[in-house]
């Protein structure tokens, strides 16, 4: 068994069985580059206060690099000999510099190392994710673009209610998406605050340049509290948030996507190359991507709830109990960047059935509405014309006819004030048209919310 760096003070060495729960390095070995580069920074800190000379700095943070290089290629085996990272980090460096090496623990903890650690890779996983967030949202413009005059039916309770351009219902998504972004993007500002030299809770005797090892490793700030900064795990959990409320959203477009290629509906043709048959029926094509992502949702939720659960009831400072942070956010940043890369992926290789698209807004009465608009423009109170166009529909249902079969004749026998120009307001098409005020689905507005779309992105 490795000799713990914390062995001093116990008679005995720790039972294998609790060594083993005890361990993190199982998970958190994926933090070292992280670690390697904040011990960097706060060794040529040190330096410059003249708390280590610096030959030694230079000595252990040429042995850092040399270590980070043989990880990377392979050559350094994370093994689950050491507790953790920190300590696994720290034994190899003292295997190449000798006793020099354990000088790079000074003024620092695991407490506020770890809490570094996390910060920094939390910093590069938004990062990440806001980049796949934005391939996302030019596949989305794409299609858009790409199917700009297609019409189909819009829907409130899964129920056919109005037309609208495909176009203008993809963009909802790139607007959800946009939300995201923003919400990864502004939590940054609470991410990149600097809590080495908050030591293990009540900060270090040492003189330390806190400023400089925040400009070394690209921090915006210090933090105000070492009590705080070595308990806080608000970061992480509001990236599981932020990563919850993307999920939620992916798992709504799946479930268009789902829906929309079901038989029922028939509006979009997903790629062979994305999909699954059955082990039993020969004809089926499941879309199983778009499931398992619509799946994965919940265990994002998960994740969330894991985390909140845990922090709920610790007293200051710091607690084991913490530990359980990594793996609910190491999974959450796998899944959500996964879930990103393979839908945007399977979207760029979709295509729509225009004509069942054109025919659905033909068959559930979706120019009511307009109905009751020309009702309105002819003076009547939006009350009245709601209640009128309402019995013309289930005049129509009634008689198996569209709303646009129906003849003058019947319509004047529901109100003397519709003229023949009422056909012009029945065609999806004009409904498209007379919706051209920003935000609208008419196809100036979708247009240039096109438009817009495109310059942020490249922005």
């Amino acid at each position: 068994m490795t000799k713990k760096v914390w062995g001093g003070r116990f008679k005995e060495n720790i039972n294998e069985t609790v060594d083993a729960f005890n361990s993190s390095i199982g998970f958190d070995g994926r933090l070292y580059t992280q670690d390697i580069e904040g011990s960097m920074a706060h060794c040529r800190m040190l330096a410059k206060q003249g708390i280590i000379s610096d030959s030694d700095a230079s000595r252990i943070v040429d042995a850092l690099a040399e270590i980070k290089r043989e990880i990377d290629r392979g050559e350094f085996q994370i093994t689950d000999d050491h507790e953790d990272i920190h300590t696994l980090v720290e034994k190899a460096l003292t295997d190449k510099v000798g006793m020099i090496g354990e000088k790079v623990h000074t003024a620092r903890s695991r407490n506020d190392q770890v809490a570094l650690d996390v910060r920094m890779y939390v910093r590069d996983a938004v990062k990440r994710a806001s980049e796949k967030i934005g391939s996302l949202q030019k596949v989305l413009v794409g299609i858009a673009e790409n199917n700009i005059e297609l019409i189909m039916p819009g829907y409130t309770h899964l129920q056919p209610a109005q037309p609208v351009l495909l176009a203008h219902h993809l963009l909802a998504y790139y607007e959800m998406l946009r939300r995201d972004r923003q919400r990864f993007e502004d939590s940054v500002k609470r991410v990149n605050v600097l809590p080495l030299g908050s030591a293990a809770l009540a900060g270090t005797t040492f003189n330390l340049d806190r400023e400089m090892t925040a400009r070394e490793l690209g921090f915006d700030a210090v933090s105000a509290n070492s009590m705080d900064a070595v308990s806080d795990r608000d970061f992480v959990i509001e990236h599981i948030f932020a990563s919850s409320v993307l999920m939620m959203h992916l798992s709504r477009l799946c479930e268009d996507m789902i829906l929309w290629s079901s038989r029922e509906f028939g509006y979009v043709f997903l790629p062979d190359a994305f999909c699954t048959g059955s082990s039993i029926m020969p004809q089926k094509k499941n879309p199983d991507v778009l499931e398992l992502i619509r799946g994965k949702t919940g265990r994002i939720y998960g994740n969330l709830m894991a985390l909140l659960t845990v922090m709920k009831g610790l007293p200051l400072t710091y607690n084991k109990d913490m530990q359980e942070d990594k793996e609910a956010l190491f999974d959450t940043v796998d899944t959500v960047e996964r879930c990103l890369g393979v839908i945007a992926m399977l979207l760029s290789k979709v295509s729509f059935n225009g004509p069942a698209m054109k025919k659905a807004t033909q068959d559930g009465y979706l120019m009511a509405t307009d109905l009751a608009d020309y009702l309105v423009n002819k003076g009547m109170t939006f009350r009245s014309a709601h209640e009128i166009v309402g019995k013309i529909v289930l005049y129509a249902i009634d008689q198996k006819k569209h709303l646009e079969e129906l003849s003058l004749e019947e319509y004047k026998g529901f109100s003397i004030q519709i003229t023949k120009d009422v056909f012009k307001w029945l065609d999806p098409a004009s409904a498209i048209k007379r919706r051209n005020l920003t935000g609208g689905t008419g196809s100036d507005a979708v247009r240039n919310a096109l438009n817009n779309a495109k310059k942020e992105i490249e922005s």
